[in-house]
């Protein structure tokens, strides 16, 4: 489950391409920055960035992401910002540790 992935395995895949079901269509996105957070001994916080192609959805939601080394899975996806070089989108993880 792409929900529990730890930033690690997140950073190991920096700049790799995901496809983020919408819809009906398949936008390629590209991971290009994991963000840390304010982590304890007990829990992980970090957020990751995406990078769409300017026409990608201006929607935040729930979306699936597929990628060639990781599990697929849902994942809650914001918009936060927009240009020339294409749509960001911002998820913040909060994740306990075993």
């Amino acid at each position: 489950m792409l929900g529990t992935t730890p930033k690690g395995t997140f950073v190991e895949n920096l700049n790799t391409r995901f496809r983020m079901l919408f819809q009906v269509a398949v936008i390629e996105v590209e991971l290009i920055e994991v963000v840390d957070g304010k982590s304890t001994p007990a829990q992980e916080q970090f957020s990751l960035m995406f990078r769409a192609s300017p026409d990608g959805p201006l929607e935040q939601g729930i979306y699936i992401l597929q990628h060639d080394r990781l599990e697929s899975g849902e994942i809650f996806l914001v918009p936060v910002s927009k240009d020339d070089k294409g749509v960001c989108y911002q998820a913040v993880f909060n994740r306990l540790i075993d």
